[in-house]
């Protein structure tokens, strides 16, 4: 069946043409966009049995309580894990601190190693450098090949000592997919974990954490479709018993005393205070409304649209383009030569354009680029060719108004 952007995009209320015409938001690497289904969600929250869950026994309570545990169960199906390891967070960068710190502190030491990539998001490697400065362990990188690919030549000399992999499923910069499959089983068999930023793969592949066999997989509800505020660490339920919580408060224990306390069971030692229920409720909408575009599809349409703007953008003199040539999400970073990123976003921006200008959170990779930022244009289910057609056309324009040679 053909994949026809234009019928989700009525789905979408900020991308309805106005009478400026349509315009192009190429930034969902950032946060997508939410179509009506989840607003909608959302909304009916608020307006009809906003409650706090797991505490109330009156009716809105339950209820809120009763669509709370649906999403946590239909969110671990999605990404095919058991629901007792599905935590709620408020993101990426909060679940993936979680692991660093709960299971960090208490099992890494001095003469342990984390193994990380060279194009991790710094969300992926700050948490790993603050607990090896407490615990005294020590990083190592993947290194990179010159199209973007994990060199994975000398791996099982990098595993020696490692306890901890932590690597992203698919860069937010390069738009490659990394071979998690073959990390995660060289990670095991020298008796090391490996956790998953799924930050760009989640919301824009099918993943399966059975089928990948990954200890611990985080990703955010705001890439796919959701709203701000939620995201999910997903963790072997094994595992996650023998972690200590990472916050303290209200709802995560199971008996307090003066002298101590003790600890509800998974996933809710890991759940302290009020969580956000609508965004966990959005969340359910959002899964339901993937699941009905396909998740396979939308991976085809991203590769086909992320293929075709990197061969377009190459085609352009001046223009870098950065990230494989071959299989790639649609996520492309380029730059025009001798144009600051933001003197390139703010052009388009002015063409009805919206990409991404800065270094994306990936300073270290930037700087193996040779390029202290870039610009980054990403698509999602709601574009098409014809948005390409524009990126292009307004990239030509930037080289117009700075006569870019060629």
């Amino acid at each position: 069946m053909t994949f026809s952007a234009k019928r989700w995009r009525e789905d979408f209320p900020i991308l309805r043409p106005s009478a400026k015409g349509r315009w192009v938001y190429l930034d969902s690497a950032a946060t997508t966009q939410k179509p009506e289904a989840v607003l909608r969600a959302v909304d009916d929250y608020y307006r009809r049995y906003n409650a706090n869950v797991h505490r109330g026994v009156y009716r809105i309570a339950a209820e809120a309580t009763e669509r709370y545990e649906e999403a946590r169960q239909r969110v671990a199906r999605f990404i095919g894990g058991d629901p007792r390891g599905l935590i709620f967070t408020r993101n990426t960068s909060e679940a993936i601190n979680l692991v660093a710190y709960a299971w960090g502190l208490d099992n890494l030491k001095e003469g342990d190693a984390i193994l990380v990539t060279a194009a991790e998001h710094h969300s992926n490697l700050v948490p790993w450098q603050l607990v090896a400065k407490r615990t005294g362990a020590r990083l190592r990188v993947i290194p990179l090949d010159e199209e973007g690919h994990l060199d994975l030549s000398q791996l099982p000399e990098l595993l020696e000592g490692v306890k901890m992999v932590a690597l992203g499923h698919a860069s937010n910069v390069l738009g490659t997919v990394n071979p998690v499959e073959e990390v995660i089983r060289a990670a095991h068999e020298k008796g090391a974990l490996v956790l998953l930023d799924a930050a760009q793969s989640v919301p824009r592949m099918p993943v399966d954490v059975k089928a990948l066999d990954c200890d611990f997989l985080a990703f955010s509800g705001h890439k796919m479709l959701a709203p701000m505020g939620i995201g999910v660490l997903w963790g072997k339920p094994e595992i996650l018993e023998k972690m200590a919580p990472f916050l303290g408060g209200g709802e995560m224990i199971g008996r307090v005393e003066w002298e101590g306390s003790t600890w509800r069971e998974i996933p809710w030692k890991f759940e302290a205070g009020t969580p956000n229920v609508g965004g966990a409720i959005g969340l359910l909408a959002a899964v339901d409304y993937l699941e009905k575009v396909g998740m396979a599809a939308i991976a085809r349409r991203e590769e086909e649209l992320g293929q075709l703007m990197a061969r377009r953008l190459r085609e352009l003199p001046g223009v870098v383009v950065y990230g494989p040539r071959g299989q790639r999400t649609g996520i492309v970073a380029f730059n025009v030569e001798g144009v600051h990123p933001h003197d390139v976003s703010q052009i388009l921006d002015e063409e009805g354009v919206a990409i991404r200008a800065g270094h994306h959170c990936c300073q270290p990779l930037h700087r193996l680029l040779q390029a202290g930022s870039s610009c980054r244009a990403s698509v999602y289910l709601y574009n098409d060719e014809e948005d390409v057609d524009r990126l292009v056309a307004a990239v030509q324009k930037v080289r117009e108004v700075f006569r870019v040679p060629g």
